[in-house]
């Protein structure tokens, strides 16, 4: 059963794609849930359309994202914790490294970045996604904050 996609479905594909399933799944899963719709000749013409339409916005939005990710990568991030010797008193999460860029100005949200939880001073990577297409590692340092 050929599909196309309403929104991303994690493990099968993301918005606008053509996809072909089982038919169980397609017919009890993702038109049911308003994930996809049947992949018909006329559905497929106005797909067509709206991507060829959505093409020159993506490309802008792409740029854009680009120019971000230079800006990032020239940054020097140092985030200051409370810490007795070489560990921390709490830690260092994804929402202390959104905090960090945007007070450097660049306001990302904390969903799109991809850290872990660091318990210890030190320099780590975190990743940043920017757009689907632009994925950006970051580098960040965690000091001790001066009594």
């Amino acid at each position: 059963m050929e599909l196309i996609l309403k929104q991303d479905v994690q493990n099968l594909g993301f918005k606008d794609d053509i996809v072909t399933v089982k038919n169980g799944y397609g017919r009890n899963y993702l038109i049911p849930q308003g994930f996809a719709v049947l992949a018909t000749s006329s559905a497929k013409k106005v797909l067509a359309e709206n991507l060829k339409q959505k093409a020159h916005k993506e490309a802008k939005m792409v740029n854009d994202a680009k120019a971000l990710a230079e800006s990032l990568k020239a940054l020097e991030i140092k985030i200051t914790a409370k810490a007795g010797g070489e560990k921390l008193f709490g830690s260092i999460t994804n929402i202390d490294i959104a905090a960090a860029l945007a007070s450097a100005g660049h306001e990302i949200d904390r969903k799109f970045i991809t850290s872990g939880i660091v318990k210890r001073i030190g320099k780590y990577n975190a990743t940043v996604r920017l757009h689907r297409d632009v994925i950006v590692e970051l580098a960040y340092e965690i000091v001790a904050e001066k009594a």
